[in-house]
């Protein structure tokens, strides 16, 4: 799995104009899934998510996660991660999963993050608007293929 991680001051998700998921300040997280990934990926990807340390404390150093300062995440699926333009410019999504491996592991995601935080999601497979103050910005990649 993989990951785009965003510390952010708030974030929505709309779909045919309508607001279906929101946050204040907290983690904006796209999440990409490998054809090769499973449950056991996902447990490490909901682990780190939930505790990654990118929140400041009183002395400005990033030593805080998102259960620290009470905030929340927005888990927006996105199989465009796992795209590759190795040959020529047009993406190939070789690397993603399928929906039918994909949607049950995004869910799954989003489950365990919620035993430890409150996780909002997007609509699996909507075409999605996503809109969002960062607040930095911040931005790490999480990569499962490298825990």
């Amino acid at each position: 799995m993989r990951a785009v991680v965003q510390r952010v001051f708030s974030a929505s998700v709309s779909v045919d104009g309508k607001r279906v998921s929101s946050i204040d300040e907290g983690l904006l997280v796209f999440l990409g899934i490998n054809k090769d990934d499973n449950e056991e990926t996902a447990k490490k990807l909901a682990r780190k998510v939930a505790g990654i340390r990118i929140f400041t404390d009183e002395n400005d150093k990033m030593s805080r996660s998102v259960t620290d300062i009470g905030g929340k995440i927005l888990l927006v699926s996105n199989f465009t991660l796992y795209g590759s333009i190795k040959h020529g410019y047009r993406p190939d999504f070789m690397k993603s999963a399928s929906g039918a491996v994909a949607e049950p592991l995004y869910e799954y995601v989003l489950k365990l993050i919620n035993e430890t935080v409150e996780c909002k999601g997007g609509v699996f497979g909507g075409d999605m608007r996503v809109e969002v103050v960062n607040n930095g910005p911040v931005t790490v990649i999480v990569d499962t293929d490298e825990l």
